[in-house]
Order: structure tokens, then C-alpha cells, then sequence
């Protein structure tokens, strides 16, 4: 989320929970120029199809891309696998095999994109990305972290004292929240209890499960959109959130009192991407709004105004060392991903997400 803009996102995401499909044109003049197909659509996060993000596709083409918003990957596959075809997507490295073993992707020719190269090697080789000679599923575009945003001044016991332990502090039953996505929450509830969510057994599951229904209990709200999490804790609703790192980031460039919380042990990290859907009926539009995603100012806006860091790191030399401190991520993505618990391909997902549901239901 941009630090000025969490108004302006909310509006988006009050528009995303009434059901209507929020394809409409980023500014500019959508399909200007455009020869035999229409303006590609983007599906993306909030904040990940701002300008930045297109500036490189409006300059080729001369026109700007349609955008479409999904609070979380589980309504994104939904969508899909229901009849909605946008041009290129992104999901986070622990989804897409998902979404192309269900053929929903079409491989993307690296040689096309001006700006591969400028992404670490260590990412562009990321297991399961290979789709053949110079073809790969996915495009790492940035990096963050899950843990949980709380506020100094409400919990400040948890100050020199980090702990997930606060979502199930009787102290703030009612005033914590999750995010909704069982890629984030079953993984982050299950390292809680010793268990690997990525490996555990049918017995470590049922343990998992009655830990999550012990915290249900506790939640104010689960949801998945950041303008909720974010405007919950700025305004003292919930005290603690399970959040992306962009969350805090966004509530600290207000001067709001929040902390990342890094307990012992370390917090989860993960890659997202870009894909291009299998459907997508001009495929070079499709690869040039990828590359303009990665581009070298996406990168930039990427870290100093959403506080994620980019795939594309050659565009960083001339960010300030502050920019990163700020934020307690380091410059080499290397070291960022060997300080975590990486976030992977859950298990028999479809059952988990069904199993989440019917908890937070109360069943």
C-alpha cells in the first residue's frame, strides 16, 4: 500500500467486497493506439498495478493496461476457474503451480523481457519455474515478509518482548486480527504449535485445526485486505495484526507508533510473481506488461513507497541505506530469504481452504 493512499485503497477495496469486478482503466487513456486487441488486463494485489507498474507498457504501446484487484489468491483461482480470463496475473511462488496445473498459464519466453536479467539469479532459478529453454511459469517480482504489525502503544508489554503469542492474549480477545489466505495463516498458526505446515501429518492437522478454532475466539476480523488491517490498527480497533510487512510500512510512514514483530525463530518470507494467463489473446502485449511490472522504476516505487523489496535489484544502487533500515530488510535478497521460514506449496490446499472456512463458520 502507497504511505498516502490508504483512503483511496479503500475505496477500491470497498468496491472489491461489494462483488462488482473493478476492471476499469488506471489513468490514462485505455486501448489509445492499441492495433487489433484490446488493452491488456492486469489481476494484481492493491498497489501492485499502480502507475510505476505501467509506465514502460504506456510508453510501447500508447495506451494503459485495464486492472483488476483480488484480496487474496484463493478468490483469484476462483475467479478463474469460473470463466475470467485476464492477460497477466500475480500470485505469490507458493500459488501458481496450482494455477498451471489447472491450465490456467502459458509459458513465458524470458528472451522477450528486457528486464530478466536484472532479477538474482538465486530467484530466476527458483524450483518449478522452468517451462522449457528460455520458458519459465513465473516472473519473480518482489519480496516481503508475514508476521504481525502492532501497536507500541497499546501492547506496550510486547515492546524487547516480541511474541505471536499476543492473538491469543486474553488480555486483547477482540482486538486481534488475521489474514484470511491459508497460505499465510495455517503456515504462521502451525509454527506457533512446533508443526510444518509444508510436511505435517493428518494428526499434526487436526492439532493445527484446534489451534485455529481456539482463535477464533480471540479475532475481531480475518480478512485479507490491507486497507481493513490497516485502518483497524490505526484507528485502535485491533492492537496486533497478522500482516504484510507493507502494512507496517504503510501505518509507520504515517507516524503512527507500530512495530514489525521478528520474534526468535524468525518470520515467514515469500516471493511473489507474474504470469501470463493461457487465454490471453495477444501474448506480446501480455509479456510487455510483465516486463514493464520489473521494470527499473517499478523497483524503485516498489521499495520506497510499498515497502517490498523487488525482484529486479540492479535498479537499487542509488536507493538511500535509510530506505532499507526503515523498513529492517536487508539490501541482498539472498540474505533476506536465508533469515526466514520460507513460504511454500501447501499440501492439499483445496482441503485446507475448506476446512479454514467451515472454522471461521464457526462449524
Amino acid at each position: 500500500m502507497r504511505k498516502s493512499t490508504i483512503f483511496a485503497a479503500a475505496i477500491a477495496a470497498m468496491v472489491t467486497a461489494c462483488g462488482q469486478p473493478t476492471e476499469t482503466p488506471a489513468a490514462g487513456d485505455a486501448g489509445a493506439g492499441a492495433a487489433n486487441t484490446p488493452a491488456p488486463t492486469l489481476f494484481q494485489w492493491e498497489s501492485y498495478m499502480d502507475p510505476p507498474f505501467l509506465a514502460e507498457y504506456q510508453a510501447e504501446y500508447d495506451e494503459t493496461p485495464q486492472v483488476s484487484i483480488f484480496a487474496d489468491e484463493d478468490e483469484a483461482f476462483a475467479r478463474m476457474r469460473a470463466g475470467y480470463v485476464p492477460d497477466v496475473m500475480g500470485p505469490c511462488y507458493y500459488e501458481f503451480p496450482r494455477w498451471q496445473e489447472a491450465g490456467l498459464l502459458r509459458p513465458i519466453d524470458v528472451t522477450k523481457l528486457a528486464n530478466w536479467e536484472k532479477i538474482p539469479e538465486s530467484l530466476r532459478t527458483l524450483p518449478g519455474l522452468e517451462a522449457g529453454p528460455n520458458q519459465v511459469w513465473f516472473v519473480p517480482h518482489y519480496w516481503g515478509n508475514t508476521s504481525i504489525t502492532y501497536r507500541t502503544d497499546l501492547a506496550p508489554e510486547y515492546v524487547g518482548n516480541e511474541s505471536w503469542d499476543i492473538l491469543f492474549d486474553p488480555k486483547y480477545r477482540g482486538r486481534v486480527a488475521v489474514l484470511e489466505g491459508v497460505d499465510d495463516t495455517i503456515p504462521f498458526i502451525a509454527s506457533m504449535i512446533g508443526i510444518d505446515a509444508y510436511s505435517m501429518t493428518p494428526e499434526q492437522w487436526e492439532l493445527v485445526q484446534a489451534k485455529l478454532r481456539e482463535l477464533i475466539p480471540q479475532l475481531r476480523f480475518v480478512s485479507s485486505d490491507e486497507t481493513s488491517l490497516a485502518q483497524g490498527l490505526a484507528s485502535g480497533e485491533i492492537v496486533a495484526a497478522m500482516s504484510w510487512r507493507v502494512t507496517f510500512s504503510a501505518l509507520k510512514a504515517e507516524g503512527l507508533p507500530v512495530a514489525y514483530m521478528e520474534p526468535p525463530g524468525g518470520i515467514f518470507t515469500y516471493v511473489c510473481g507474474l504470469v501470463v494467463h493461457a487465454d490471453t489473446p495477444d501474448y506480446d502485449k501480455a509479456l510487455a506488461l510483465v516486463d514493464s511490472s520489473i521494470s527499473d522504476e517499478a523497483a524503485v516505487y516498489t521499495i520506497e513507497d510499498i515497502g517490498d523489496g523487488p525482484a529486479n535489484t540492479v535498479a537499487l544502487s542509488a536507493v538511500p541505506d535509510e530506505v532499507f533500515q526503515d523498513l529492517g530488510v536487508p539490501r541482498d535478497v539472498d540474505a533476506f530469504l536465508a533469515t526466514g521460514i520460507f513460504q511454500r506449496r501447501l499440501v492439499n490446499k483445496d482441503g485446507i481452504v475448506n476446512t479454514w472456512t467451515e472454522i471461521q463458520a464457526g462449524l
